[in-house]
């Protein structure tokens, strides 16, 4: 058992390993890198692989919710290596596919690969936050960069594999090197003491704050602002990242259309650092209507940008998208506190899953080859998003009122 005091270098240990963790599960967002390739080698037309992708994201989504109450329940150290069996197992799996079970890719790397991301997803953040009570929006920020810095590490890797040594192997090199290093550094992982506490935040302090069950989450109101706060927060991404390249290309990027990919990831990257790093100072609601007001303009411009304006506004998008994915994950251990925060910020993200899937629908009834509409839809749910986030303001400064008189 660790000191209540423990060491400052013990909680840097465990934030790099999860940071490892989380860069090696960052892996959800480059489908759009194996899809052509394996699209050839399954025989199979790109519009089935793509397919793949919302398999993935939706286990992702279902993986949270478990591994947040798994890892309330046993800890993070089994849990992180279960899901890290699960993610790299799925896609060494999808090696082992040929053209005649190219059907099975959505039960390998889609459904088991995507419930692994999505377990250490929420189990490595969990566990973090409760070792930074003094640098929460940090903690959470540097999780969920290495998520999205992903994209920028492992996509060169993978362009250079398919093309060097093909689909198969490229598989198998992934899922034997992230099962290696990933359940390593779960090895490292685990919950603070009892009583934990770091300099100038005094134990009494962290125990103030009311530990919510998830049972208790559900019966507030502030969960649901919270819910749908994510939810209208996140479309624009949505309905871009699908037709990132085509669209460049229409806008006058030519060959430079896939440098959009690579902006998405870097800042995308740089946001869930840089924006949950910034909650911390201006506040969690600041951090919130700052992203809004962010997406809502590039989403805006988005309309009619070409050329230049067109990758500023992806990278403002993809910007906003990643401080979100930090800051919705700060604000919910602010409400409901860090003890079950495994459980409920896996409930929070059914708001994430639920605008996945719900706005590339509805893009797909309101456009066409012009995703105008769409554009304007995802402006709307901005307007939603600033709707939300201020009522669940004004309920966190009555809450502040009471407590002060009382």
């Amino acid at each position: 058992m660790d000191n209540d005091q423990s060491p400052p270098r013990k909680r840097y240990a465990l934030l790099i390993a999860g940071m490892i963790i989380q860069l090696c599960a960052g892996v959800i967002y480059m489908w759009a890198v194996f899809k052509v390739p394996v699209a050839g080698y399954l025989e199979r037309s790109s519009a089935d692989i793509a397919l793949v992708s919302s398999v993935m994201l939706s286990a992702f989504v279902v993986g949270m919710l478990l591994g947040g109450n798994l890892q309330d329940r046993f800890g993070p150290r089994s849990v992180a290596a279960l899901g890290s069996l699960l993610m790299s197992g799925g896609i060494l799996a999808t090696a082992f596919l040929g053209p005649g079970s190219a059907d099975l890719i959505y039960l390998t790397y889609g459904l088991t690969g995507g419930v692994g991301v999505g377990i250490v997803y929420s189990c490595t953040v969990a566990c973090v936050q409760k070792w930074f009570p003094d640098r929460r929006g940090f903690a959470t920020g540097a999780m969920v960069g290495s998520f999205g810095f992903s994209l920028v590490i492992f996509s060169p890797l993978a362009n250079f594999l398919l093309e060097d040594v093909g689909v198969p192997e490229t598989f198998m090199i992934f899922g034997i090197s992230f099962m290696i290093i990933c359940v390593a550094a779960s090895l490292m992982l685990s919950n603070p003491p009892a009583g934990y506490t770091v300099p100038g935040i005094t134990a009494k302090r962290n125990l103030e704050q009311r530990q919510y069950t998830p049972r208790e989450v559900l019966r507030t109101r502030t969960f649901y602002l919270i819910t749908l706060a994510m939810f209208f927060t996140l479309p624009a991404f949505f309905v871009l990242n699908p037709h990132l390249v085509t669209l460049a290309t229409e806008r006058g990027l030519g060959s430079y259309a896939v440098s959009g990919v690579i902006i998405t990831g870097l800042f995308s990257a740089s946001g869930r650092l840089l924006i949950t790093w910034l909650s911390d100072r201006i506040g969690r609601t600041q951090a919130l209507f700052l992203i809004i007001s962010m997406t809502a303009v590039g989403v805006l411009a988005m309309i009619f940008a070409h050329g230049i304006l067109f990758l500023v506004c992806v990278a403002l998008i993809s910007l906003a998208f990643g401080g979100a994915s930090g800051t919705f994950a700060a604000v919910t251990a602010d409400h409901f506190g860090t003890k079950n925060m495994g459980t409920n910020y896996g409930m929070v993200t059914l708001g994430f899953g639920a605008s996945a899937l719900l706005f590339p629908f509805l893009s797909t009834l309101v456009s066409d080859s012009d995703l105008t509409p769409a554009f304007a839809l995802s402006a709307i749910a901005c307007a939603a998003a600033f709707i939300t986030v201020l009522m669940l303001k004004i309920a966190d400064d009555r809450a502040a009122a009471s407590e002060q008189v009382s």
